[in-house]
């Protein structure tokens, strides 16, 4: 892999991830705890990188036009975000980034993405709005995957959760867990001025390459019961929009979280 040098961030070559199939079951909190002893039994922890902490700062139109889209059920989509791993403790030397293009067409997605190297500071909170790395790299990058967006692009929210990966046993497709998930908006003049905002709850995904669950997985009949479009994009835009104190305001559209 080859290493290339853009306004000053270090860039690797774009890697694509091949299609697949995306399942994805919204827990409500108090099912977390129980879905997660399940898939320990059920599933093998994954070799690498079975638990971390996820990070994802999300681009969109000045009219939030991904986010409407996506709450509007459109099975055509994209998200762009920079993301980055491990926890906002470390504000010194340089810290490896992700730029991504994730696409949704019908049941399938595919996800293109660039690794660059930035300064830690740049993931600084009061730092976000700056966008990570400068607009024309994002901008070109968009471009070497194809996309070309015909608004510009801004910071709009970061996203963190907890992800715990696994392995189902027979057929090897990759099984996570993410919870405690939390955002802040980056826009200015969007959301109600609060800081961070947590989602109660969780989301089982299952990534391969069948719509079929695999056999294992089968035995946990929550997973039955509630086959979602669940975003954690559009869920936490939605979260920020809604007045404080409304019915229903941190849980996702259509359904109300018993605390």
């Amino acid at each position: 892999m080859t290493t290339q040098v853009y306004d000053g961030v270090l860039a690797d070559n774009i890697d694509v991830l091949p299609e697949r199939f995306e399942r994805k079951y919204y827990l409500v909190a108090g099912e977390v705890g129980l879905a997660y002893g399940l898939l320990r039994h059920l599933c093998l922890s994954a070799s690498e990188y079975p638990s971390e902490q996820i990070n994802s700062l999300y681009f969109d139109t000045a009219g939030l036009e991904q986010h409407e889209r996506s709450a509007a059920g459109d099975y055509n989509k994209d998200k762009v975000r920079i993301r980055w791993y491990g926890e906002d403790n470390d504000i010194s030397g340089m810290r490896n980034v992700f730029i991504e293009l994730k696409s949704r067409r019908g049941f399938t997605s595919t996800k293109q993405r660039l690794k660059l190297s930035v300064s830690a500071m740049s993931l600084n909170p009061g730092n976000l709005i700056r966008g990570i790395v400068p607009r024309t790299l994002l901008m070109d990058t968009l471009a070497r995957f194809g996309c070309f967006p015909h608004e510009m692009l801004h910071p709009v929210i970061k996203i963190s959760y907890w992800r715990r990966r696994f392995s189902e046993i027979l057929t090897g497709q990759r099984v996570s867990l993410d919870c405690h998930i939390r955002s802040s908006m980056v826009m200015p003049g969007r959301g109600n001025g609060e800081k961070e905002l947590e989602l109660p709850g969780g989301v089982i995904e299952i990534k391969g390459l069948a719509m079929d669950l695999p056999p294992s997985l089968s035995r946990m009949r929550m997973l039955y019961l509630d086959w979602t479009r669940f975003s954690k994009y559009s869920s936490c835009i939605d979260s920020h929009l809604e007045e404080p104190g409304s019915m229903g305001r941190l849980s996702p559209s259509g359904r109300i979280t018993q605390l």
